[in-house]
Parts: C-alpha cells; structure tokens; sequence
C-alpha cells in the first residue's frame, strides 16, 4: 500500500500546515501554485524560529528534511505495478524516474514563476528566498520518494523504522546510491549501526548536498517564464541523474535480497 511511513493512512487536511506534513503532501503529488503561498508561509515560520545560526550552516535544512521523510507516502512494488500498467524491473524504474522528474520540474517552474511575488518576500535576514528552500525541500522530498520507490522495485525496501529509516533514507539520497545491505548485519538492527558518529556524519551529508543543490536552483529565480524554464529544467536534469545513478547501484547489487 502507499502510506506515509511510520503513520497509519493518509495526513489529515487539518495537518496541513505543519512543515513536515505538509512537505510530505508534495512529494505524494499534492502541489500546485496555489498551494506556493501557504508553504512559503510555513516554511518561513519554521526559518524564523530556527534562528540564524541554524540556518546559515544548513543545520535547519537537513533536520527538517529528515523529519519530513516518515511524512513521505512510498508505494511498496504491487501498488507500483498497479499504478503503471503491471511493468517490471528497468521499465518500472524508467516510468518512474520519468514522472519524478517533471514533478520536481513542475516545483522549480512554479516557484520560479512565483518567487518574485512582492507578498512573500522573507525577512531581509534570511540570506537565500523562502520560495528557494521552500523548492529545495519539495525536490529533496519528492526524490527521496523515487529513490525509497527504486527500492522497491529492485526488492530491496529501504531497512529500518522511524529516525533509523530516514537516516538511511536520506543518505542513500545525498550519495546517489542504494542503501547498503551491510546495514542489516547486526541482531539490534539499524539503532546500533546508527549510532551519534554515524548520525553526525550523514547529517553532514545531507547539509552539503542540500546547499548544493539549494545553490543551484537559484536559476529559478531569474525573472518570470525565464525563471519558470529554468527551475524545471534543472531540476528534472537533476532528478532523472539521481534516479539514473540509484538504479545502476540497485541493478549492480541486485543479487541482494531484504
């Protein structure tokens, strides 16, 4: 089924608002120019009582990313199937990538289209545009979704539950790469594999692959259509390379079972 992990059914609309919930609902395919303002305005929120010391370093972008991914709604491979005509293997991943990429295309055209709107426009101490993290966030989310989804297709189901499973999530994400199976090795599962220095050190993963990418969409804010171009055009490049990459690393292990 297609679930948000680690919740039981869908996020009530009542919920919307809260940051990773609602990021969760992009990824699932819930976004439009419509819903720019209200995001903008949670994300801004959630900069704000950061604090500028968390922003600057990225530390704010990776924990909220991290929180955002058991909000994610993963399709396991029947829902897959189901979805997409009963393909397999290469072609499922393909249809797969596919769509991701004009998702996070669609993102980067809206916000770029939208950014600058003179009633969004963030503090001044905020150093980079609320429309950019708030697209920084919507395509990290909906990648780690391809990317848990590629999983499933190679039968290999990102391992873990709750904080263990985003922290695996999210660095098989800012590596391009498969979640290794090492990770299973242990009786006490990922809690003992991830401990504070593995922790710390996927968080300092996520924070420099985060700012990179957050750096690069900052084409999207070229002026109107301009702008809107460009945002989708980088970011479907970006996508359909992550998937690309994630697919021969599942593909070159895939005598490997979960």
């Amino acid at each position: 089924m297609s679930a948000p992990w680690g919740k039981q059914g869908p996020v009530p609309d009542d919920d919307h608002h809260d940051l990773p919930q609602a990021i969760g609902k992009v990824a699932g395919g819930d976004f439009g120019r419509k819903d720019v303002p209200s995001l903008v305005r949670v994300v801004g929120s959630s900069m704000r009582r950061a604090g500028k010391g968390a922003l600057g370093g990225g530390r704010w972008l990776a924990e909220t990313v991290v929180e955002i991914v058991p909000h994610i709604p993963v399709r396991d491979l029947q829902t897959l199937q189901e979805h997409h005509r009963g393909a397999t293997g290469a072609a499922l991943a393909g249809e797969l990538i596919r769509n991701a990429s004009r998702a996070t295309a669609a993102v980067g055209a809206t916000t770029g289209a939208i950014a600058a709107a003179e009633d969004l426009t963030p503090p001044a101490w905020i150093v980079l545009p609320v429309e950019l993290i708030l697209e920084t966030l919507a395509v990290a989310s909906i990648e780690m979704k391809l990317v848990a989804e590629l999983h499933e297709v190679y039968r290999r189901p990102v391992p873990g539950s709750g904080a263990d499973r985003a922290l695996s999530l999210a660095r098989a994400w800012a590596e391009r790469r498969g979640v290794t199976p090492e990770a299973l090795v242990t009786a006490g599962g990922l809690g003992d594999v991830l401990g504070r220095g593995t922790r710390n050190e996927v968080m300092r993963l996520l924070r420099r692959r985060l700012m990179r990418r957050t750096l690069r969409n900052t084409s999207s804010l070229a002026p109107f259509l301009i702008g809107a171009v460009a945002g989708a055009e980088v970011n479907r490049r970006a996508t359909a390379h992550l998937g690309d990459a994630v697919v021969r690393d599942l593909a070159a292990t895939r005598g490997w079972r979960s």
